[in-house]
């Protein structure tokens, strides 16, 4: 067993991962609706939920890896290319986003809130907004399958899926901590232009360099 192999894969995935995560998405909508409207406590209850969610995408792309890999690794090659399109795609979005700026927070502000949101609702919250984003579950068999190998054991591939839920829980976390302090706020959202550019850079770079491997 190559442990070193393993960790490099993790730190792969993760870095690819933590960028994508930073990028603004539907689960940065509500973790900001959720934290200025309600709650820092109720903020971080959301971002609870958006890592169970991770979990849910998690078990799709390993197991759907597994099924692929052991009907076909012409088929798992396939499917690599068209994850390297996918990137590509995503990247491109990427680009061309102009952040989350401020107008995002008045408009989560301006939602009033009808009744006091509980621990458990927001819990809910966050996952249902992360399971049913399809372009999630699409990310994960993508980047995956670009970075994972067909041999790597099945506890590892468990392990990275872990390791990724507890960055996403730690990160909106985070989002929560930050998004109900008002200095820090607008910085911090300024800030979500260039993570997008970076995104965008690492996930191009990533898939031209899967769709023109040689081997």
């Amino acid at each position: 067993m190559d442990i070193t192999l393993y960790l490099l894969q993790w730190a792969a995935l993760a870095g690819i991962f933590f960028l994508a995560l930073m990028s603004p998405g539907p689960d940065f909508v509500v973790a900001v609706r959720n934290s200025l409207v309600h709650s820092r406590r109720i903020g971080i209850f959301t971002a609870l939920g958006f890592a169970l969610g991770v979990l849910v995408h998690i078990a799709y792309a390993v197991i759907g890896i597994a099924a692929i890999i052991s009907q076909s690794i012409l088929l798992f090659n396939i499917i690599k290319y068209a994850g390297a399109a996918y990137l590509i795609y995503l990247g491109f979005q990427a680009l061309r986003s102009k952040g989350m700026g401020k107008k995002a927070v008045d408009n989560a502000l301006s939602h009033k809130a009808k009744r006091k949101m509980t621990d458990l609702k927001a819990l809910r919250s966050g996952f249902i907004t992360n399971v049913l984003n399809p372009k999630a579950s699409l990310f994960f068999l993508a980047i995956f399958t670009q970075v994972v190998e067909p041999t790597t054991p099945l506890l590892w591939q468990i392990a990275y899926g872990v390791s990724f839920a507890v960055m996403t829980f730690f990160w909106f976390a985070l989002v929560a901590t930050v998004l109900t302090q008002g200095p820090v706020r607008n910085l911090f959202l300024k800030a979500t232009k260039w993570i997008d550019r970076v995104c965008g850079s690492v996930l191009i770079g990533l898939g031209i360099k899967v769709a023109t491997a040689t081997n």
